[in-house]
């Protein structure tokens, strides 16, 4: 007997035409299949693999029944921010808690508070959903980094901006740790969809230092509760794109045609059209709809990538960005690119860069931003509604070439979403007559021009 008898091969087919596989195993194997086809929804950024959202949860005192907690929220995202109309979290109660008073936030609702006398608590809801408050809330309402109206920078842009907190009493709750049930159903959105909460984990207690350093105190109890984001859960469109040119081709590579989906364009609105003009079309709206400029691309946002000069030994790209929706300014804007030469970058002349290292071995991205008080806000659809600026590489003479879209970026990221790029084969090309190196011909023709001048005066 042969041992293909004794172990039967998983998928073996035998001359009767029937096979090996168990019936367990086919169903195992078609599930497995069925998973691979679920549009991938998990929420991980490769170039930047340990951002995300943290909201910190700190006990600092018990009521006689609850407890006062500090809420701050850390936005760990290199480059992604969370823009106006600002950041909303929610979450369910584990008991019958309720809020009595918050300070640097406010709830949206009160709810039904009817079983309480005399003192009425500021949230009755099983379901609370906090805001931020808006600059220039009275004093004794503020709390430490709050009232931002919502807004986090990133933290790879400004840590000090990317920081938001409020304190809240919590009633009819726990008064030891023992007892404290935590917050379930974590929700976060900033301010649209696209963020994942896990569930509430303790953690070492946070320590607090005095103003003079020479003593620490501690939080009573300390949760976590850490959110990222998925762009896939935002729109299974992206929300930019990107278009590219070069000094050696006369043709430009735009953004492909309905890039964003065009889902907006009965809605668009023409360059030249008289109803610019009305009073209101750049009013932002309470659900954030765009208003967008008529293109082919029909994206709200479009990246800019000329490859400008090409010296002996730098090259310059000029890089702009333009706002195609008429109901949105960006403000602290980011644009993040993913360039192999991004490692030799020696001067960036109107935007503010941050080279982005995630992985240790590897440091092709960069994190481009307005400087403040410049350019830093990028306004809306018009004539104004344009950033841009110029960017001077130095050539790595071992992998340095113009051939094959080398010259232009693997990925953008604006704002922290992923824009698209054209596809490879529309990349402009260099002409038959410029395969040889650029810089060495025009050296070379220098050279011939001075040596034909030269014969010319000599005797």
């Amino acid at each position: 007997m042969e041992s293909e008898d004794l172990f039967t091969c998983p998928g073996k087919v035998y001359e009767d035409g029937k096979s090996s596989f168990s019936p367990r195993f086919e169903l195992i194997f078609l599930a497995a299949i069925f998973m691979l086809m679920i549009p991938h929804t998990v929420a991980y950024d490769p170039l930047d693999p340990n951002g995300n959202i943290t909201i910190k949860w700190d006990v600092i005192s018990w009521t006689a029944d609850g407890y006062v907690a500090a809420v701050t929220m850390s936005n760990f995202q290199m480059y992604r921010q969370i823009t106006t109309p600002g950041w909303t979290l929610g979450w369910n109660w584990a008991k019958k808690e309720v809020i009595w008073s918050m300070v640097g936030a406010q709830t949206t609702e009160q709810g039904d508070c009817s079983k309480f006398k005399g003192n009425v608590p500021h949230c009755c809801k099983k379901d609370p959903i906090v805001l931020d408050f808006l600059p220039g809330v009275p004093y004794n309402q503020q709390f430490t980094n709050c009232c931002k109206g919502g807004i986090l920078a990133s933290w790879g842009q400004d840590p000090a901006a990317s920081v938001s907190a409020f304190q809240v009493s919590v009633g009819l709750a726990g008064t030891s740790n023992k007892t404290v049930k935590l917050p379930k159903n974590f929700t976060l959105l900033g301010p649209g969809p696209g963020y994942t909460c896990g569930p509430a984990k303790v953690v070492p207690s946070t320590v607090y230092f005095t103003a003079d350093r020479r003593r620490k105190t501690q939080a009573l109890m300390t949760w976590n509760v850490t959110c990222t984001y998925s762009q896939f859960l935002v729109s299974k469109n992206p929300s930019c794109c990107v278009s590219f040119s070069s000094f050696y081709n006369d043709s430009i590579t735009p953004c492909p045609s309905c890039a964003c989906g065009c889902h907006n364009k009965k809605n668009c609105i023409a360059s030249d059209s008289k109803l610019l003009h009305k009073a209101g079309i750049n009013t932002p709206r309470k659900d954030n709809a765009p208003l967008l400029q008529c293109t082919h691309h029909m994206c709200p946002v479009r990246v800019h990538w000329h490859v400008k000069l090409n010296y002996k030994d730098y090259w310059r790209v000029k890089i702009a960005v333009t706002n195609f929706n008429y109901r949105l300014n960006y403000t602290q804007w980011t644009l993040v690119a993913q360039h192999p030469n991004l490692n030799s970058i020696t001067q960036v002349f109107s935007f503010d860069y941050k080279p982005l290292i995630p992985y240790q071995s590897i440091n092709d991205t960069g994190m481009f931003y307005g400087m403040k008080f410049y350019n830093d806000l990028l306004m809306e659809a018009g004539p104004q509604g344009n950033v841009q600026s110029e960017v001077l590489l130095q050539k790595d003479k071992n992998t340095f070439t113009l051939k094959q879209g080398w010259a232009f970026p693997k990925k953008v990221y604006f704002n922290g979403d992923e824009c698209m790029l054209p596809p490879p084969d529309k990349y402009p090309f260099l002409p038959n007559s410029a395969q040889v190196n650029l810089v060495a011909l025009s050296t070379f023709m220098t050279s011939m021009a001075m040596s034909i001048l030269l014969i010319q005066k000599s005797p």
